[in-house]
Order: C-alpha cells, then structure tokens, then sequence
C-alpha cells in the first residue's frame, strides 16, 4: 500500500515540475520577444547610441565591419529588427557568446531605450560591400537560388519585416560557420526549415554557399533606411 502512495506522490510532484518548466520557458519566449518588440517601438537616438557603440567597437571596428577572418561578423548597415532580435536572443541565452552575452546584458546595455539608439546607430552605418568580382560561378549561383534566394533576395538584401538578416558582404568564414551552427542544431534560435534544408549539403556546399552569398553586392538602397531600419523618422542624427 505505501509503495503506489509514494510512486503517486513522486508522479505528482514531477508533473508539477514540468508545469513550472514549462511556464518558465514560455515566460522567458514572451519576455524575450516583448523585449525586441518594445525596443523597436522606440525611437532611437543615434547620439547616444554612438557613444554606446564605442565599447561595441573594440570587437567590430569602428565602421562596424568586422573582423576579416569572420570570427567577428560585420554589423553595420543591418537591418534593426534583425539586430535587436539577435541581440536579445544574446540576452536570454538563446544565442551562445561569452563576449556577446557580457557585453549585451543589462549592466551594459540597461533598459529598451540603450538598445534602440544603440541599435539604431548600427543600422544607420554604411554597409561592408564584397569587394568587385567576388562571387565564386555557377555552384555558388545555383546553391543559392535553390537554398536561400526566396528569403534573403536576389542581391542577398534581405527583409526588414521579417527580419532576414543581410547576407550581401558579410564575410563568408561568418557565414559559413552561421550555416555550420544551423545546420548541427546549434543555433536555438535558427529556424528550424533551415537546418532541415542545410543538412543535406556537402560541406564542400556549404562553403561554396557562404562564398557566393557574401560576395553579392546589394545597393545601399536596398538596405535600412530611416523608415524601415534605423529607426523612425525623426530619429536623432549621430554627430
């Protein structure tokens, strides 16, 4: 008799638990995602956010562009929405960065209103382009308009609204170790269609995927503006 007593107690104890993990886990999405959308709500002064940019710019470079090797990826010119979302996902450890969580947690970065303007500021910068000529042939073309194209553009531009991230002049080792990640399930983040289609590439392919995706070329006009990316009109200009 006392055996199936305790075995219900323990049942009911670890539903328990799981309600709460579970709660806990939703709570922690829905904070995250108020997170990003109550920043991008704000209106962003780029004044203050480049001076906030100046402890950014020890690892990205002044200009925003990055590191050479890709261990560092280039940030300027993105689109804010895709910035605030990964920024946050940094916050919650949704994304994986000893540096990127230090220095994105709220010690640094406080409330909504530090992230839009620093945000802002980075979004509003020139854009790191590949240089002429980059682009591998015909494989790369080919991978790309299969795997990538319908969400990230023919110029590798991306989308504002639904935050797909600029491809165009990122640097490939960035790029290919992104797809890496995504592909391996590590990217929590990543949705998950595109470790489906990334696992069935060589990695050969994926390489030769990530060369051909940051050497497009995508007009500045096709990247953030004051309406769309760096924040509403009105925004303070950077000094």
């Amino acid at each position: 008799m006392g055996t199936p007593t305790r075995l219900a107690r323990l049942c009911v104890r670890l539903a328990c638990a799981a309600a709460v993990f579970a709660s806990g886990h939703a709570h922690a999405v829905s904070t995250a995602a108020d997170e990003v959308q109550g920043a991008l709500r704000l209106t962003p002064d780029l004044a203050r956010g480049e001076r906030a940019f100046e402890t950014c710019a020890a690892c990205h470079g002044a200009d925003g562009t990055g590191a050479a090797d890709g261990s560092v990826p280039a940030i300027a010119g993105q689109y804010a929405r895709v910035l605030m979302k990964q920024v946050v996902a940094f916050r919650h450890d949704d994304r994986l960065n000893i540096r990127m969580q230090h220095f994105v947690d709220s010690h640094h970065l406080a409330d909504a209103q530090q992230l839009a303007d620093v945000i802002g500021f980075v979004s509003s910068l020139p854009p790191r382009m590949a240089p002429v000529g980059a682009a591998p042939g015909a494989q790369g073309a080919e991978l790309y308009a299969r795997h990538c194209r319908a969400c990230h553009g023919d110029s590798g531009q991306g989308d504002e609204r639904r935050a797909v991230p600029r491809l165009a002049g990122q640097h490939p080792q960035y790029v290919l170790e992104q797809l890496q990640d995504a592909a391996q399930g590590r990217r929590a983040s990543m949705q998950r269609d595109h470790t489906r289609a990334l696992l069935k590439l060589q990695d050969a392919e994926l390489g030769t995927l990530a060369a051909y995706a940051s050497a497009l070329r995508a007009s500045r006009e096709d990247g953030p503006s004051p309406a769309n990316g760096a924040g509403p009109p009105g925004a303070a200009a950077p000094r």
